[in-house]
């Protein structure tokens, strides 16, 4: 029983116990474990409750949980409990909780298969782990990579990279990402990229050596093992492969839903193609050897997409299409051999039946006569020793052959494939040292293992061995190298189960036995097996039901072998006769190539056969009788020499383990099985590595890293200056048994346990410590509560007590108050009460009267109104009566009035038949008549009375209707009516009482109506007030809308404001990121340039010897040596080298110079382009920044553009007419005689020649001239005559328009070219034609008149017709009237002119001061004069001619002018110089005067000059003198003592004063040497001195001084405004340097970039150990385990750097520069570029190590940041936008502290870490680690949330920061004070030879 056991089992300790399901599950202690106990009361973690019955014989307990803080760890060995369920549950809280794939065991690094793609391949992750040493990074394939690369380079040892795992478990992606790294860290030393070459070799190796199994889509039938070789300077020269143990019986076999070789399917799919339809290939169902799965499918994978791919990289590794084509034609073939059908003869032989389909088509593919091939299918040739027979085979045995057969092709085509990708990959460079990758299957174990299974397993037993061996070698190491008693470590040695399988009468001796017997076989080979081992060998089993299996036990575990088929297998026959008849085929050459030995193949590549390397991975072959006979040889004992090879291979090598792991079978992402992977651990070695590491001592800590984890439980006293002697002492108090530590030199070694141990120790310590302080905090606080509430306690009591007594007297005073109020209010109540009362009665009188009254006038008027209507009733009821009385009389007299005319006329009747009656008639007619007519009369007057009194009833009674009114009217017009008339009056009474009816009805509806209009009164007077106060609503709504819309406005201002300022933030970036690419490529140009020089100098010293005397010069060319000229020494050595070059040029390969020439070509285009793309966008950029300034300025007026237009014109006509002339003086005074001008000569002919284009020239001017004056004259005409034109206010606001915008050049020069054009003078063609046919006979006018556009031409030619004769009569006008201004100004002229002469005459008198004035008061006086007439003046247009006039004068005064002043400017430089020569002179003179002389000679005052004021700024130096220049100043100058003791920027100022004087004197070939000599010399420093930060910062300083020289004294204005007067009189005056201004500035850039790469390379080093490592507050971060890979053997530290040494490098770096003088801005940039790279790296370490994402680490970033800042305050650089670079480490920083808790937690963070991508979040969460046991883990949920959150975000995937990213440089033009002719030049510089002017 263990010591430690008493307390570890304790209470709320937590164990593993086995599970059938989960394999290992957690519990925890109910109760403390006591030794008697024999149950261990556990509870689970799902809260079941569980009794674990304990062993009684071994007592064993179960395995003690890890500490959560050390769950999760990057290496297994750092676990303090070191077992099975330790290791399991870390490897699974890595994969699914942090989603970390990659784990350290030891030396081991486990790769877990993630069945997903992880953006953690990529060039950055490279770039991150690159340097690094194992520990310090997360584990990764690159680490491991890196490490092997760096033992390769460090011990000159060659490496293995081992990488092994099941079927699936990603071996092949693991090993193609370890070369990957190699490639890109190494890079490639030749032309062709070996790496590439490598990574295009894998198509390949996966389509005929990968296939589909039942556990992975694309498995590896074979091991391979690629060397990858290096040179010298370890970069890559070429690769080798090996390749072991094909599967070959997969070509005949395979299982159900598994494939075969992946070539096969790819074939049949691209059976389609033209090229391969030749093969006469189908459907992967219709061949045998591609069905037997039945499933020749797989999803996601297009065969013909993958076989496109395969022929592509067979044409990148050099086989040619008809190898390509022959390669297809032998798979075709075998496929065809497949379906050869063959049938039974009789029981002992077999036959193939005639004209076998299948069977032609293979023999027409191979090439071979089908009788053969048929014949030796079916039959075998058996040799004696005197005989040879041919014997039949059964039908069994032939299809076995004809499947060994088709084997047998396969495995040779394979191996054909593989020679020569090696030979692809094959180098002539002497190789180095090499790296080899081994990509080798793992322990397999299935129901049916047979004798591929055996060989993979033996394998494995051999590499297991190797690996135990090295892993108990490196424990071996570690311990004597700390001087530790070693003892031996018990650990499993797997050689007796090697000896079982290769020893003497092993496995495979008696196997080998067994195929030579002529009787062998499978039984009998498994019988001798169970005599020879079962009772010898306990690794040996026979399986109980089985008497044809047996059983190994092997390292990983026990597996059962089926003895059937390794006869078999292990043979390998095939038929002799098969063979030769394949080899005699004379039509295809690969195939007997295939068949043939191996040193007489031959190279698809055309190489020669006898460079051909003879591959390792083929078994010996050197002995005599076996090369004929090679098929003979097993397979067993091939794969064991092979094996052999292999390691003794590896044995040479330093080996290094990943082992590759699948998580679950169904290949779901991110889904672990703890069975399969607990399998697989066992079998990988993993388990055996922590069994050995826990054998000893695994946990191991450095003194340092003990006495800061253990600070805690130490005492002051106990704390020694000697850290190690203070680990002793507190070890020997804490740990009494001295067995479970020891000491060594550097670390402190524990065994296993015992880390937890002291964690706990440490944890109680910090609980106890946490209870104390809680302890003490919560009295602080419960006192400091009891004391504010006896404070508030005394304080409400006080305030209380005044409470009451104030509420007392208040009580007192209301009382009194109350009475008073009393007295008065019931007074007041009963006066109201009185007052009410007789108010009331008074009401009540008034309103009984008043009713009473009322109803008295209403009986009244009630009476009143009956009478009235008796009255009438009354008065209508009579003259009814009356009225029917009247008729009924009328009536009855007519009846018998009636009667008696009727008897009267019966009388007459009889009286009138005799005459006499008749003539009494007569004589009594007159008076009848007279009677008649009175009676008539009467009748009249009667019937007028009645109408009269009907007229007066229908007055009285109008109001009863117009019905009764029209019956009243027709009464009138005859009798008759009278009765109808009296009828109808009943009528009129019922009308009448309805109407009274109506009248009743009338009235209740008024009243209805009334009460309705009282109600809806009142319903509107609601409505209105409701009205009003909506529309107080409404106002307020009014003017809340006007606030809002005024808040809008604000907004939209806003919006506006920020689009621009994005908008501009965006040209801003784009043209950063112009100049970025542009600068990009200048560092490219730049390397390109170096790798020239480079292979100029590799290429001059692989030349011949040189001749003695010969001096070799170092070329100092760029490869931009086109822009300048050279000097000429340089050119003559160039021209030297040049030569030598042309003599040796046969014997080298210059395709890479010429790939380098077309590369810069092409660059140089690239950077031309791209510098015209960045002019073209910053003006642009300019252009839209001063548009809106120049929207506000006018143009120039026409008539001045015309002129300016016209005098261009002229003078370049002036200029040609001058070439013309001398032309023609040249080619008439080149011969003589009267022949010279003859017809025919060639003055002649250059006379007429320029005669003909001048008068060409001329018509085409007279038209321009005449196009341009109609034009002309047609503006003035429409703005003179408005009312005359159509639209003549738009007409003159268009002239206006074409004015201001300058329109009227652009029309001029339009005109022009329209006038010249080929369309202009076809023009007149169609108008004619239009005429002609408007002219003909008959013409079309449908045709013409096409969409009336006949009329609409017709209109526009009369408005044309108009127009034009408009402008033709103001033409004519304004002809006159400028014929008449021109007469009155030559008149004027005339007179100024004789004016002028007097006035010239009078000044020449006059003296030469007075002159000046003269004509100064003279023009005043003429101006004054002119002004006075154009202001009394009342023609505007004159005013404004006059105007233009005196402009014209004011323009031509100031040309003048300027003239003048340069002339003046010139001629007074030469008079101080001839000044100076002559003072000279005088001098010489003087001196040479006896002494005599001068005291007789009067002495005449002298002006001496100040020397000061002589000194132009300006150098002058011999042409010889140069090279000597740029050596002193350049070359040998030392940056430190120029910097220390002179000026900043002296040798930039020298360079452009001694340029100055060049260009003073007009030397342009000078200017062009000096100035490429410098920039090649400062190029040359750089490239000697490039890592020199002080002499690149100097540099840098120079040229930026040289270029603002050259601006500020270009004489451009924009750069001339900073100068004062002297420095612009210091201009340069006969050159424009402006392209050696952008070269000047590329060349900055490229020191700019060199800068930033030197402060990189010295920054780099500092930066982690600095930022991350480096604990700047003490004691915040505890330090975890670290595991095995801080080991003593890794590479030594350089030094420990901290934060105050990045702070002293920044004050270097700042000191440095500031001395130089470098511009301000320029220092701001590289202070942005340093902190950036600081940013970048350690946020990308920080995302790349789990140990460093923890809280203390956060508070040690921040700490360290907010120092970062304080050093940018200090140097007043916080507005150089640094610490803006920082923000993404400030943010992670700020992440490590945040809570990870809930929801608010997550939208806290999604909000603060806006510089953070999505993935840098996530992995910081997955990545967070606490250090102690008070903090937690963030839960998978949190981390989910967060993505959710992120989803939305538009970001890049990259997950670390691109280090290498440079800022792009500007530089702003920053003009000097200093004044040149101050300078000096120190005599140190040794520039004597320089002469002041």
């Amino acid at each position: 029983m263990n010591q430690e056991l008493d307390f570890m089992f304790l209470k709320y300790a937590r164990v593993w116990i086995p599970d059938p399901e989960e394999v290992w599950k957690s519990a925890e202690l109910l109760k403390d474990y006591k030794a008697a106990d024999s149950v261990l009361h556990l509870q689970l973690e799902d809260g079941k409750d569980l009794e674990y019955k304990l062993d009684p014989k071994t007592k064993n307990l179960p395995h003690l949980r890890n500490p959560d803080i050390l769950v999760g760890e990057n290496d297994l060995t750092a676990l303090s409990y070191l077992h099975e369920p330790a290791v399991l549950h870390n490897l699974k809280v890595r994969f699914i909780d942090s989603k970390l794939i990659y784990t350290y065991c030891g030396i081991v690094l486990v790769a877990i298969n993630p069945y997903e793609t992880l953006p953690i391949y990529g060039a950055d992750i490279i770039n991150a782990y690159s340097g690094q040493n194992m520990g310090d990074m997360d584990p990764h394939i690159f680490a491991v990579a890196e490490e092997a690369y760096k033992q390769m380079a460090r011990d000159e040892r060659n490496q293995s990279i081992i990488v092994s795992g099941e079927s699936g478990a990603g071996k092949t992606v693991s090993a193609k990402y370890a070369m990957r790294y190699f490639a890109t860290v190494s890079g490639s030393a030749s032309e062709a990229n070996v790496e590439e070459k490598v990574l295009a070799s894998n198509p390949i190796m996966e389509a005929i050596g990968n296939a589909k199994t039942t556990r992975n889509d694309n498995s590896s039938r074979f091991g391979k093992y690629i060397e990858i070789g290096f040179d010298k300077r370890y970069h890559i020269i070429g690769a080798n492969m090996r390749t072991y143990l094909l599967e070959k019986s997969r070509v005949v076999f395979q299982a159900d839903d598994e494939r075969n070789y992946h070539i096969f399917y790819q074939l049949c799919a691209a059976s389609r193609f033209p090229e391969l339809k030749a093969l006469k290939l189908g459907s992967a169902n219709d061949f045998h050897y591609t069905k037997q799965g039945r499933n020749p499918a797989i999803d996601g994978v297009d065969d013909a997409k993958e076989m496109s791919t395969t022929r592509q990289a067979f044409t990148l590794l050099g086989i040619n299409e008809s190898y390509q084509m022959g390669l297809f034609q032998v798979l075709a073939a075998i496929l065809h051999l497949g379906n050869v059908e063959v049938k039974d003869r009789d029981a002992d032989s077999s036959i193939i039946p005639p004209n076998n389909g299948h069977l032609l088509t293979f023999c027409e593919l191979m090439g071979v006569t089908y009788q053969d091939m048929s014949h030796w299918l079916c039959h075998k040739k058996l040799k004696t020793t005197s005989e040879t027979y041919i014997k039949p085979v059964p039908k069994l045995q032939a299809i076995n052959a004809r499947d060994a057969l088709a084997k047998h092709i396969y495995a040779k085509l394979f191996n054909w494939i593989v020679d020569h990708v090696n030979k692809a990959l094959h180098t002539t460079v002497k190789q180095h040292s090499f790296i080899g990758v081994l990509d080798i299957y793992g322990f397999e174990t299935f129901e049916i293992n047979s004798f591929e299974q055996f060989c993979i397993n033996y394998a494995n037993e051999k590499l297991q061995q190797q690996f135990n061996m090295h892993v108990f070698k490196l424990e071996q190491e570690e311990y004597m190298k700390e001087q530790i008693p070693w003892t031996l470590i018990d650990f499993y040695d797997n050689q007796p189960c090697i000896n079982l399988i290769e020893a003497k009468m092993g496995v495979l001796d008696l196997l080998d036995e067994e195929c030579k017997m002529p009787k062998g076989s499978d039984d009998s080979w498994a019988q001798k097996l169970y005599n020879t081992h079962l009772k010898t060998c306990a690794l040996f089993e026979k399986p109980r039901m089985s008497n044809k299996a047996f059983i190994i036990q092997h390292f990983a575990d026990k597996v059962e072998y089926q003895c059937e088929g390794f006869l078999e297998k292990n043979k390998d026959t095939v038929n002799e006769e098969q063979i030769r008849v394949l080899k005699a085929s004379k039509k295809f050459d690969l195939l007997v190539e295939l068949f043939q030995d191996e040193e007489k193949a031959t190279s698809p590549t055309g190489a020669p056969t006898g460079k051909r390397t003879v591959l390792s991975v083929k078994p010996d072959k050197s002995r005599q009788g076996q090369a004929s006979k090679e098929h003979k040889k097993t397979v067993g004992l091939q794969f064991r020499n092979s094996l052999q090879l292999l390691m003794e291979t590896l044995n040479a090598t330093t080996p290094h383990y990943v082992r590759c792991i699948k998580p679950n079978d169904y290949k779901h992402a991110f889904t672990f099985d703890p069975k399969r992977a607990v399998q697989q651990l066992r079998a990988c070695g993993v388990l055996e590595t922590i069994r050995i590491s826990a054998a000893g001592f695994p946990s191991r800590w450095t003194y340092q890293e003990f006495f800061s984890r253990y600070r805690v439980l130490m005492k002051q006293k106990d704390v020694l200056p000697d850290k190690k002697l203070t680990c002793k002492n507190v070890l020997e108090k804490l740990v009494q048994d001295p067995d479970k530590y020891q000491f060594g030199k550097t670390k402190i070694f524990f065994r296993a346990g015992q880390v937890a141990y002291l964690e706990k120790l440490r944890a109680d310590k910090l609980r106890a410590a946490c209870i104390r302080i809680q302890k003490t905090i919560r009295c602080w606080l419960a006192r400091k509560k009891y004391l504010r509430m006896k404070g508030a306690a005394v304080t409400v009591q006080r305030y209380v007590r005044g409470h009451q007594a104030r509420c007392l007297a208040k009580f007192l005073r209301r009382t009194r108050a109350a009475v008073v109020v009393q007295k008065f209010q019931r007074m007041h109540v009963q006066r109201s009460r009185y007052r009410r009362m007789q108010a009331a009665a008074l009401a009540v009188q008034c309103i009984l009267r008043a009713y009473m009254a009322r109803q008295r006038y209403k009986a009244l008027v009630r009476e009143h109104r009956a009478v009235i209507i008796q009255k009438t009733v009354r008065g209508w009821l009579a003259r009814q009566w009356y009225k029917r009385t009247l008729a009924a009389v009328v009536r009855l007299q007519c009846c018998v009035r009636r009667m008696r005319a009727r008897r009267e006329l019966k009388k007459l009747k009889i009286e009138a038949r005799s005459v006499e009656h008749f003539k009494k008639l007569n004589i009594g007619m007159e008076n009848k008549i007279m009677q008649l007519q009175r009676r008539v009369d009467e009748q009249n007057k009667e019937n007028r009375l009645i109408s009269e009194r009907l007229m007066g009833l229908e007055s009285s009674h109008a109001a009863e209707g117009e019905r009764l009114r029209a019956e009243l009217s027709r009464l009138r017009s005859a009798e008759d009516d009278a009765k109808s008339n009296a009828n109808r009056v009943t009528t009129l009474l019922e009308e009448l009482a309805r109407l009274r009816k109506e009248l009743e009805t009338t009235r209740s509806e008024k009243k209805v109506i009334e009460d309705w209009a009282e109600t809806y009164r009142d319903e509107m007077e609601q409505m209105v007030a409701e009205l009003k106060e909506q529309n107080g609503l409404l106002k307020s709504e009014k003017d809340d809308l006007n606030r809002l819309i005024q808040e809008q406005n604000l907004q939209m201002t806003e919006k506006m404001c920020k689009a621009i300022q994005e908008e501009t933030q965006q040209l801003e970036t784009d043209l950063n990121e112009e100049r970025s690419r542009y600068q990009n490529l200048l560092t490219e140009h730049l390397r390109l340039e170096e790798r020239y020089d480079d292979l100029k100098e590799e290429i001059t010293l692989s030349m011949a010897v040189p001749k003695p005397g010969h001096r070799r010069t170092d070329s100092t060319h760029s490869s931009n040596e086109s822009e300048y000229t050279y000097n000429s020494e340089l050119a003559e050595s160039e021209e030297g080298s040049r030569g030598g070059e042309d003599v040796t040029r046969g014997n080298l390969d210059m395709s890479l110079f010429l790939k380098l020439q077309k590369r810069v070509t092409e660059l140089e285009q690239e950077k031309q382009s791209l510098q015209n793309e960045l002019d073209r966008r910053e003006e642009q950029f300019q252009r839209a920044r001063a548009r809106d300034d120049e929207q506000h300025k006018k143009a120039r007026s026409a008539e001045l553009e015309y002129e300016s237009l016209k005098r261009q014109e002229l003078e370049s006509e002036n200029k040609k007419l001058k070439h013309d002339l001398g032309e023609m003086r040249q080619s008439l005074s080149g011969s003589a005689g009267a022949t010279s001008a003859a017809p025919g000569s060639p003055a002649y002919k250059v006379l007429l020649d320029q005669l003909n284009a001048s008068c060409e020239e001329l018509e085409v001017r007279k038209e321009e001239v005449l196009i341009l004056r109609s034009q002309l004259v047609s503006q003035k005409e429409a703005m003179q005559h408005k009312q005359t034109m159509t639209e003549p206010v738009l007409y003159v606001e268009d002239v206006q328009k074409m004015r201001d915008a300058g329109e009227i050049t652009q029309a001029y020069i339009s005109l022009k070219d329209t006038n010249r054009s080929p369309q202009f003078l076809r023009r007149p063609l169609e108008v004619n034609e239009l005429v002609n046919r408007l002219r003909s006979p008959n013409p079309d006018y449908h045709r013409l008149n096409e969409d009336g556009e006949l009329w609409l031409v017709y209109e526009g030619l009369k408005e044309t017709n108009r127009l034009l004769e408009t402008q033709l009569q103001a033409q004519r006008r304004s002809h006159e009237n400028e014929v008449e201004v021109l007469r009155g100004e030559l008149q004027s002229i005339k007179e100024e002119n004789n004016r002028q002469q007097q006035l010239l005459a009078q000044n020449l008198q006059l003296p030469p001061e007075a002159r000046i004035e003269a004509s100064l008061q003279h023009e005043i006086t003429r101006l004054t004069n002119e002004n006075l007439e154009m202001l009394n003046t009342d023609d505007p247009k004159k005013y404004r001619e006059y105007r233009l006039n005196v402009l014209r004068r004011m323009i031509d005064l100031m040309e003048q002018l300027e003239k003048q002043d340069r002339t003046v400017r010139k001629l007074k430089k030469q008079l101080k110089v001839f000044a100076k020569k002559i003072g000279e002179l005088e001098g010489g003179q003087v001196e040479n005067v006896s002494p005599g002389q001068t005291v007789d000679e009067p002495i005449r005052p002298v002006n001496i000059p100040r020397r000061e004021k002589d000194f132009q700024g300006m150098l002058e130096y011999k042409k010889e003198d140069e090279l000597k220049l740029v050596k002193n100043l350049i070359l040998e100058l030392k940056p430190r003592g120029v910097a220390v003791n002179l000026i900043p920027g002296l040798p930039a100022y020298i360079l452009f004063m001694c340029l100055r004087h060049a260009d003073y004197v007009n030397d342009d070939q000078k200017v062009r040497t000096l100035l490429t000599s410098t920039i090649n010399s400062i190029k040359k420093v750089l490239k000697k001195r490039g890592d020199d930060f002080e002499t690149v910062s100097f540099w840098l300083s120079n040229t930026c001084r040289f270029l603002h020289c050259l601006k500020q004294y270009s004489g451009d204005e924009q750069f001339m405004k900073f100068n004062t007067t002297k420095q612009n009189d210091h201009c340069l005056s006969n050159f424009d340097l402006a392209e050696y201004r952008q070269v000047l500035s590329d060349l900055a850039i490229q020191i700019y970039q060199q800068l930033i790469k030197c402060m990189e390379n010295i920054l780099q080093p500092m930066i982690v150990s600095g930022m991350l490592e480096h604990e700047t507050i003490q004691g915040v971060s505890g330090v975890k385990p670290t595991g095995l890979r801080k080991r003593t053997s890794s590479i030594a530290d350089e030094g420990t750097y901290t934060l105050d040494s990045i702070l002293r490098q920044l004050n270097s770096f700042h000191s440095i520069m500031c001395q130089h003088g470098t511009d301000p801005e320029l220092i701001k940039q590289v202070v942005k570029q340093q902190f950036y790279i600081i940013g970048a790296v350690t946020l990308n370490n920080l995302l790349l190590r789990k140990d460093m994402c923890s809280w203390s680490k956060g508070m040690q970033i921040r700490y360290n940041v907010s120092q970062l800042e304080e050093w940018l305050r200090d140097k007043n650089l916080m507005n150089c936008g640094a610490k803006e670079t920082l923000e993404p480490l400030i943010q992670a920083a700020q992440l490590l502290q945040v809570k990870k808790k809930t929801d608010e937690d997550a939208e806290a963070i999604c909000s603060m870490c806006n510089a953070l991508s999505t993935a840098q979040i996530v992995k910081v969460l997955n990545l967070y680690t606490p250090v102690n046991e008070f903090e937690e883990r963030v839960a998978v949920t949190f981390i989910r949330t967060i993505q959710s959150r992120l989803r939305d975000r538009m970001e890049s995937p990259q997950l670390l920061m691109d280090t290498k990213m440079i800022y792009p440089v500007t530089f702003p033009f920053n003009p000097s004070s200093l004044a040149l002719e101050t300078i000096q030049i120190p005599g140190s510089l040794n520039l004597t030879f320089l002469t002041r002017v």
